[in-house]
Formats: structure tokens, sequence, C-alpha cells
């Protein structure tokens, strides 16, 4: 009897194709920890910033124009903890004024920018045209300035004191907020709520101020947070180069001007001031960054 032969067919595995991994909440909320953290970093050295700028007297330890020839270029101790300058002035208490001039020149300047930037630029999104091109071409011309140069240029012309500094910060900074609000006010003015206002009767001005401005806010806080490291900066940038605060109110520029001959034998005189003038800028850039992602309505929020 002839044998009998099976066929069986071949065993075929199949697989499954593998399912896209999502993103675990573990990494999600490790990203939410360390945006959380770095927010409570930048605000903590703002608010210390700002107390050491209101009350300087209370955190100084010595007058800052005190001179003492005895403790010349003393470095860091119990005594002095920065050390002392070429003059034997206390480095710390002159970094705590400083704070104040700095910060105070650095407030007073983005105010000034932001208000006048903003409402330059409001007002050519929304009326156009003519308004447009001019404000528009003057922001141009500004932009293409190198900012340290504009005020340089500046300074020299309408001469030296805190005011005018305040106002050639202002005046070098204030394209940056035009063409941010130009552009809102341009997507804005689309929006059903203010072609509705304007079939209604309101005025442009109306119009501007009630429906326009509320809804730029978000973004020129955010900007004016950033723009503080910048003409913190800035500002420090003249004052190092003696177009800025002169002598003998201090600042952080005139500081780090007054070791930059003593860095061999005393590098604590500017350093320290470096210091503290980079951790300023740095609060202020991650303070932005955080409302940033708070208050813009394209960006998925981290906390």
């Amino acid at each position: 009897m002839p044998d009998v032969i099976h066929d069986e067919a071949p065993l075929v595995v199949t697989r499954r194709p593998a399912e896209p991994r999502l993103p675990t909440a573990t990494g999600a909320g490790r990203g939410r920890r360390l945006m959380l953290a770095q927010l409570w970093v930048a605000s903590f050295i703002a608010i210390l910033l700002v107390a050491v700028s209101l009350l300087p007297q209370v955190f100084a330890p010595y007058d800052p124009a005190e001179i003492s020839l005895s403790d010349t270029l003393q470095p860091p101790s119990a005594a002095h903890l920065l050390g002392t300058d070429q003059l034997g002035r206390d480095v710390l208490s002159r970094v705590i004024h400083g704070t104040r001039i700095s910060l105070f020149v650095a407030f007073c300047a983005v105010l000034l920018a932001g208000v006048g930037g903003g409402l330059f630029g409001i007002a050519a999104g929304y009326l156009g045209g003519v308004v447009d091109s001019v404000v528009m071409r003057l922001a141009d011309i500004q932009l293409a300035l190198p900012a340290v140069i504009l005020a340089m240029i500046l300074v020299g012309a309408i001469g030296f004191s805190i005011f005018n500094l305040i106002v050639v910060l202002s005046l070098a900074n204030w394209a940056r907020f035009a063409r941010v609000t130009r552009s809102e006010a341009l997507t804005l003015r689309q929006r059903d709520f203010v072609l509705l206002a304007r079939l209604a009767g309101a005025s442009r001005l109306r119009i501007m101020l009630r429906h326009i401005v509320p809804n730029v806010i978000n973004t020129f806080i955010v900007l004016a947070t950033l723009d503080v490291g910048i003409i913190i900066i800035l500002e420090a940038t003249l004052s190092f180069l003696g177009l800025g605060v002169q002598p003998p109110t201090p600042s952080w520029g005139s500081l780090i001007a007054d070791g930059r001959g003593y860095l061999e034998t005393a590098w604590w005189i500017c350093a320290f001031p470096g210091l503290v003038l980079m951790v300023a800028v740095l609060s202020a850039n991650l303070l932005g960054d955080a409302l940033r992602d708070r208050l813009s309505p394209t960006l998925p929020r981290a906390w």
C-alpha cells in the first residue's frame, strides 16, 4: 500500500504592527516640574533684586562712597564680603546701590519704550495707509542702526543724566514694540468684535483703546519682560564706555569699568558686578520665557 503523503501548509507567524508610543505622563510631569523650578528661581532672584533696589541702605553694610585708603584692593573677607576697590570702597555696597540705578533705568526705559512703541504699532496696524508707512519706515531706520551706536549718538547730543539716559534707551528700543503690536493689530482689526464695534458707530480711537489694546496686553507683558534684560545690558554698556551714569553714582557698568585695569591684581572689582549683571539678565529672560509659554494662546501650557 503506497504511503500517504500529507502536504502541510507552512506556518506563517504574523506580527501586529507596533503602536506608536505616546509621551508618558512621567516625562510631561518632569518637564512641568523643571519649568516650575526655573520659574520659582527666576521669580526669587527678581524679587530679591527689586527689594535690594528699593531698600539699598538696609542691605548695604557700608556707605558706597566711603573712601578708605588703608583698605585699598582688599580681597573678599569677613569684613568685606566682595572685597574693596582701588579707593578702599566696599564692592558689595557699591553693587547693591548700583542695582537701584540699573533697574530703575531699565524699568523706566522699558515702560516708556513699550507704551510709546505699542501705541504707535497699534495705530499703524489698525489705521494703515500713510500712518502705517510712516511708522514702519521710522522703525526700519531705528532697527538699521545698532542700538549701542544710536544710544552713543543720542547721549552725546543731549548730554549726560539719568533722565536723558532713559529717553535714549527708550528711543533705541521702541521699534521692537511697534513691530510686534502692529502685527497683532493687523490680525485683530479683522475679528468679529472689532467689525461689530465699527458697525455700531464706534470711533477709531475708541476701538483701539477698548478693543485692541486689551487684547495685546499679554504680548506686551512678555515682550517687556524680555526687553528688560536687553536694556540692562545696553545701560551697562553705555556706563562702561562712560556715556551712561556718571561717577560717583554707582551702576553695574561703571563698576565693571572701574575694575578693568585691575584684572590681574584685584579681579573681584569687576567680576562680582558682572556676575550680578548676568544673573539679573538671566532671571529676566527666564521670566519672559515662562510668561510666553503661559500667556500665548498658540503654545501648549507647560504649567
